[in-house]
């Protein structure tokens, strides 16, 4: 990369000190151009991907906001231990009629009131309400949990498949430049008498086979590209590149231990179980409606004929209400309270289910991809091998095109075989992860 920055003396940049503020100023600029480039230029690493994603994800931001909220309502309900202030102020003119004194009297009046209330003793109703929005509270920082993991292993996943689509984009090429020498070869051998046409109209048959299959792989990296973008909660990755991690194997838990582990930190089981333990406390405020309610009042204020008023007037006083009937309301909130405990109670039990067939689905991947790993090395080792041998036969003009051919072949899809086991394997750990609970 060449990049030009003329240092020009104008006849503004005569004098010395002139002159050198002049040659700082664009030496400056010239390093900050060049600081901003390479950083365009720098691969995107796997912990930037992550990072960006958390900033940047739509869900996650969804996510925080939810438990704003949730956090808001517990403050709500927690307001009930709290007296209640009001200020009102209320002016009234008219004329009424007074049947006693069988006349019409006009009134004005003028009124500013203080006044305060303060429940003494509700019998649960509002320690239930606080207890309810504090797990609700705890179950949407679990939800929060939930998609940040959710989240990662998307980030993850699509990152591992844009590099394989990357390195099967590769592989494919090679292919085609095979294919390109074997077809020249093929012309020289026709021109030479050597070989017959059919050689020269397979070779090139082959190698547009060839060059299509280079379209679709990078097709392919094209949609990876799209899709972790999208992970990413970015609208495009640009021209960025990837830095690829280094590969090693992990040593993989033993299955009970993952499954204990899971069902330990896995938010969703979290979750549920602040809901069920909300749904409790629901239940005791729905009980509560049963019981009475004691509070007391108190107020004080100015009530005159004249604005502003100048007599005062104060009252205090201790307030019982005890519900009779309420047309059944409270028994249905009791009956609605139980079926939703009972129903978090249910939905526990088959995230439990789900949970354990995660971590088990997660596991036997780790160690699948992890034998093919193995398998695909020696495959590719052995085609490689047959490739080069038949290339080397026919360009000795020993071997026939139909042998080069699916010699070629059969190295592009060793390679491809391995490709995809080393970044299944990658995947696998990632999804291992995420079924166990972790970021």
């Amino acid at each position: 990369m060449h990049l030009d920055f003329p240092i020009a003396v104008t006849s503004a940049c005569r004098t010395p000190g002139r002159r050198f503020k002049a040659l700082s100023l664009q030496v400056v600029m010239a390093a900050l151009f060049l600081t901003a480039h390479a950083h365009a230029e720098e691969p995107l690493s796997l912990d930037e991907a992550v990072a960006t994603a958390l900033k940047n994800h739509p869900q996650i931001l969804e996510a925080k906001a939810n438990l704003a909220g949730a956090e808001a309502r517990s403050g709500q309900a927690f307001a009930g231990y709290y007296p209640q202030v009001r200020i009102s102020s209320d002016w009234s003119k008219g004329r009424s009629y007074f049947p006693v004194k069988q006349s019409t009297l006009e009134s004005d009046v003028t009124t500013a009131t203080l006044s305060a209330s303060q429940t003494i003793y509700d019998f649960g109703r509002t320690a239930g309400a606080v207890e309810a929005g504090r797990w609700n509270r705890s179950a949407a920082s679990d939800a929060l949990a939930v998609t940040r993991q959710d989240v990662l292993f998307r980030v993850r996943n699509g990152f591992y498949l844009l590099l394989a689509a990357g390195k099967q984009v590769d592989a494919v090429n090679e292919t085609v430049l095979a294919r390109e020498a074997v077809f020249r070869q093929a012309q020289e051998f026709f021109k030479e008498g050597l070989k017959a046409k059919v050689d020269v109209a397979r070779a090139e048959a082959n190698l547009y086979a060839a060059k299509t299959s280079l379209i679709r792989a990078q097709n392919n990296r094209d949609l990876a590209k799209v899709e972790l973008a999208n992970a990413l909660g970015i609208a495009s990755l640009g021209e960025r590149k990837l830095a690829a991690p280094q590969v090693a194997p992990a040593e993989t838990p033993e299955l009970a231990a993952a499954q204990n582990d899971a069902l330990a930190n896995r938010p969703e089981l979290k979750r549920l179980g602040a809901l069920e333990n909300s749904a409790q406390a629901s239940l005791k405020t729905a009980k509560s409606g049963f019981l009475p309610v004691l509070s007391a009042t108190a107020s004080f204020g100015y009530a005159d004929r004249d604005l502003p008023p100048s007599s005062n007037v104060w009252g205090v006083g201790v307030n019982l209400t005890v519900p009779l009937f309420s047309g059944f309301a409270t028994m249905e909130q009791v009956k609605e309270a139980v079926a939703l405990r009972s129903a978090v109670a249910a939905q526990q039990e088959g995230e439990r289910l789900q949970v354990a067939r995660e971590v088990e689905a997660a596991w036997l991947g780790v160690k699948e991809a992890d034998a093919r790993m193995v398998s695909t090395g020696k495959e590719v080792a052995a085609a490689d091998e047959s490739k080069a041998l038949a290339e080397g036969r026919y360009q000795e003009g020993v071997g026939n095109i139909i042998e080069v051919t699916d010699a070629q072949s059969q190295a592009l899809e060793a390679r491809t075989a391995q490709i995809q086991a080393l970044y299944d394997y990658q995947i696998a750990l990632a999804r291992l992860d995420r079924a166990v609970g972790k970021d």
